[in-house]
Formats: structure tokens, sequence, C-alpha cells
């Protein structure tokens, strides 16, 4: 049975296969790659999805839904003629259609897929993507990130050289950025940043807002189907514009015939705080990953909105160096959703590779702190930061804050923010405490894979109790002999780097090394040994990996009596 590689898009959708040598993306009933993500109902309320449902978005604006993938994760609510939808129930119509397409082209029924989501989506958003497939017949296999499946699109993962590539996708609705390394057969993500209410869309209103501004009309009181006409106007001169060729329409409204002419200087001036918004996420994954931007190899632009000059100059200019655009900006998701959907099935054309992403989001828990005399409830204390590589198992150890206190509850939550009230929380644990003074210890665990499921563990060591609770990113996909084996899977995280077999025969090796050597060498495999220890220490899997090759490298340098 084929998995299928879907981009469930903003803007537009897609689904692909795998033929066995390529990726296949598969025509809607219109002969199209894309179908829009659009939703309508029609006058004898059935519902329409697609092309069909796009046209009338002008027509029959309050009939017509679009860009709710922007919601994913929350209650809004679509009304339309008597029905009323969800987001996810909207994303559901969509993903069955495409479903049908890819059964139509395939001559079998199709139940497993791989969904690519924006990287920055949190557990809540996944969480309803998932429920999306399911409600459409579809089981997710994976969730890959947008940025990760065109970097795949374009090859990245058969690059044999070591290389760091920065990923910009800017759709119609989604602005995300992830930084990826190609490490030795791994394709690591090193740091996504990003937002979801930012997108191709919010560049379009913008215009829509000037042109409306130019012509002295007031927006509020604009019949919606004038405003979707100019809104469709807009995108298409938005597509052609170039520093050249400047783009002009008329529209009558009231029987009085207005003009909006768009250049590129105008397009950049009227943009220009969108376009500086396009810089934080890229700066923070810069920050986040420690790299710098001249260590970064190559730039792929995707995401429809890239199709802008306007935009792409704008990154150029930033960044310092040309991106890649050969693979249409609106496909290469889609193409890369279908090569992992490869992947997942292990076909054999494809060469083994190993894919690894990050923690979009930093999970802790709730912590007091001592202030004026009392200690204050609130405070979020991390245990596994943001983009950190994923699985990961990390450990802390928090203490009692009173004499004789019976008991601590750790509530746990997903957030940047320093305080938890401006988190997301998402479980909570608690253990019993023996009556002792404070400042008794307590160990806790945090543990998370690839498909959100985070294991916690809070121990006395003390007594040696135990108490454990396991958060699913998606409850009920997975039963719980599943999730224990898939946790099982894990167990070899919770080893301390330092106690590892392999990491113990690294270190031996290089003990001896020291041992046979005299002066500089012997102090230089000193220091190499002291840095290494320091990496392990951090209990930071894609650092030790790192630090591991590194030092095996070395080590084989100084055997070989290479001299240094």
């Amino acid at each position: 049975m084929t998995t299928i590689g879907i981009d469930l898009g903003t803007s537009n959708s897609l689904v692909g296969y795998w033929n066995g040598e390529s990726a296949v993306l598969i025509e809607n009933e219109f002969g199209e790659f894309l179908t829009p993500s659009i939703i309508s109902v029609d006058d004898n309320q059935e519902i329409l999805v697609g092309q069909i449902a796009k046209e009338r978005l002008m027509t029959h604006p309050q009939l017509t839904a679009a860009t709710f993938k922007r919601f994913m994760g929350t209650e809004k609510i679509y009304k339309m003629g008597t029905y009323s939808f969800t987001p996810v129930e909207l994303s559901t119509l969509l993903l069955k259609k495409l479903k049908q397409n890819a059964e139509r082209t395939l001559n079998e029924e199709c139940h497993h897929a791989i969904i690519s989501v924006p990287a920055y989506f949190n557990n809540v958003q996944r969480a309803a993507t998932i429920e999306a497939a399911n409600l459409a017949g579809l089981e997710v296999n994976h969730l890959i990130s947008e940025p990760t499946a065109a970097a795949m699109a374009y090859g990245i993962h058969r690059l044999e050289e070591d290389s760091r590539i920065l990923v910009i996708d800017l759709g119609g609705g989604t602005f995300d950025v992830s930084l990826l390394e190609m490490f030795e057969g791994i394709m690591q993500v090193e740091a996504i940043a990003g937002d979801n209410r930012l997108g191709g869309e919010d560049f379009t209103y913008a215009i829509l807002k000037d042109c409306l501004a130019e012509n002295k009309l007031d927006q509020e009181v604009l019949p919606a189907e004038i405003e979707a006409s100019l809104y469709k106007k807009i995108e298409m001169i938005k597509k052609e514009l170039s520093p050249t060729t400047p783009q002009q329409f008329d529209f009558i409204l009231d029987e009085k015939e207005y003009t909006y002419q768009l250049t590129e200087e105008r397009f950049r001036s009227i943009c220009q705080p969108l376009l500086a918004k396009l810089r934080a996420p890229i700066i923070r994954v810069l920050n986040d990953s420690g790299i710098k931007l001249d260590e970064i190899d190559r730039i792929i632009l995707i995401g429809g909105a890239t199709k802008s000059t306007t935009i792409r100059s704008f990154v150029s200019k930033l960044l310092g160096k040309l991106p890649f655009t050969q693979i249409n900006p609106d496909e290469a998701v889609g193409v890369g959703a279908t090569i992992q959907s490869a992947l997942k099935e292990n076909k054999e054309m494809l060469e083994e590779m190993i894919l690894t992403d990050v923690c979009g989001h930093t999970l802790g828990v709730n912590t007091s702190r001592f202030m004026e005399n009392d200690y204050r409830d609130g405070y979020f204390s991390p245990i596994i930061e943001r983009n950190t590589t994923v699985p990961v198992s990390k450990i802390q150890t928090f203490c009692t804050v009173y004499d004789g206190q019976q008991a601590i509850v750790f509530d746990i939550y997903q957030g940047e923010n320093r305080l938890v009230k401006d988190n997301l929380k998402i479980g909570s644990v608690e253990i019993k405490m023996p009556k002792v003074p404070k400042g008794e210890p307590v160990d806790v665990r945090f543990t998370y894979d690839h498909d959100g499921i985070l294991e916690v563990i809070v121990t006395v060591p003390r007594t040696k109790k135990t108490n454990r609770i396991v958060i699913e990113n998606t409850p009920g996909q997975l039963s719980q002999i599943e999730i224990e084996n898939r946790l099982k899977k894990l167990e070899s995280l919770k080893i301390h780097p330092l106690d590892r077999a392999e990491t113990r025969l690294l270190l031996a090796r290089a003990e001896r090394l020291y041992a046979e050597s005299i002066g500089e060498k012997r102090e230089y495999i000193q220091y190499l040994i002291g840095n290494f220890e320091a990496v392990l220490r951090k209990q930071d899997e894609k650092e030790t990996r790192k630090a591991s090759s590194e030092l095996n490298k070395l080590l084989n340098k100084l055997e070989e009596n290479f001299q240094l």
C-alpha cells in the first residue's frame, strides 16, 4: 500500500507518491498539481473544495473559507450558510480531496501519509493536523517540517560533503526559517524559528490597503465582492512585478473607474514593516545555532511568496548570498514530503540516511524563586531547550523549599516565556516527599521523541520513589503498548554520555595515547580529553556525536604519528 506525501499548505496544497525512482506529484481534476486550500458552500448546500471554491471567494466570500491553516489548534468557527466548521474540519475536507486525487491516480486506496507542517507549529497545532488527517481516513506516519521537506526536494540528503543549509520558507500564511546540517550522512536540523501569522497574504493585504488609500476608498464600507476582486488583481500584479516592469490595473466601483499602479520601489516602501519581520526569525536561527553567516553553504527559498523579486532581493542583501530557487517554490515541500514517504517505507532506490529534527519549543516546569523573604511561584525552568535535537533525554535536579514539605507538584509547560502563565501547560505530575528539612533534592527527567511523546519521570533519590507521566502529542493515536515500545527504544538516551561503552572506549584510547606521549604532544592530548569531557557533561546528543567524531579523527592522526 502506497504512502503518499502531502503538503497541507495555507494557500495551496498538493499530494505526491514515490514511483520507485523519484517523487511524482499528482494532478487534480483540472490537471493542476496545486489545489487551493479553500472550502466553499454552494446554493444547494454542497461542499466545494479547491479551484471551484477559490472562484467563489470573489463572488460568495461569506460562504467561502480560506487561510484556515493559520487557526489550526484554535477554537475559531467558520460560519458558511447553514454550516459551521472548525479549522480541523475544513482541513479534513481538503485532505479528503487530496486523498481522492491520489486514489484515482494510483487506482488503489490510500490510508497512510507523510504530512508537512510549519516548523514552528506547536504540539496543539500538530495534534490538530493529525486529527484532521485521521478524520479524512489517513494515518499519519510522520509530520515533517516544511523547510526540512524542501531541503530534501533539493537533494540535500544526497550531498557527500558536510554542509550547512539555510531554508527560508515564506508561504501564503506562515514564515519558517530552518538551519540544517549534513554531517556524516545525517541531515540534522540545527535550529528553527518563524512566525505562523506572517505570509504572502499579508503582503497582498498591505498592497490592497495602499490601493484603497491611494483612491481614497474606505475598506470598512467596501463590498466584500469588490474587496475579493481587488485581492485577486493584486495577487496577479504582485507575481508579475519586477524592477523594470511596473504593474497597473483598473477597477470600477459605483460606476466610477479607479486606477492603481505598483512599482518595485513602492512595493518595498509599502511592505517595509513586513520585510523587517522577516529579519528577526533569520537572526534568531543563527543565534540559536551559534553558526555564523559566512559558515552557511547554501540558502534555499521556498513558498509561493518567494517568487517576488523584492523578497528575493531583500534576502540576498540581508545574507550576502544568492539563494537557490531552481525548483518551483510552490512544489518543493510536496516533493520533499513525498521523498520522506519513500524513506519511511525503506524504498531500496533511496540511499540510506538519518533524518533528525529538533524540538521547536522549550519544555520545562513551574518553579518557585526566593524573593523578598519568601518564595514566589510561577517561574518557568527549562529542561529541554528549543532547537534541541530529538529524540532527547535530559535530567535536572530541583529541591524542596519548606521544612517538612510533603509533596512537590511539577506543572509541565511548553514555551519561551519567563513566567509560566505566558506558556502552554501540557501536563502535571506529583511526587510525595519525606518529611525532612528544606533543600531535599528531586530529579526530573524529560525524554522526548520525534512524534511528540514526552515522558516525565520524577525521582526522590533518598527514598527511590518515582512517579511518571507520558504526554502524547496526539492522545489516542498510539496504543499503550506502542507508546511503551517507543519509549523503550529511547532508554539508551537515559544513560549519561560519560557512561556509554563507545564513549568509555574513546576516552580509554585517548588516555592510552596520553600515557604513550611526552611533552607538547601529551599536553595536547590532555587538552583534547578535557574539551571532550566538557561536551559530555552537557548531555547534548548533537554535540556529543560531533565531538566524538572529531576526537576520533584526531586520535587517528596521532596514532599515524601525525605531527601537530
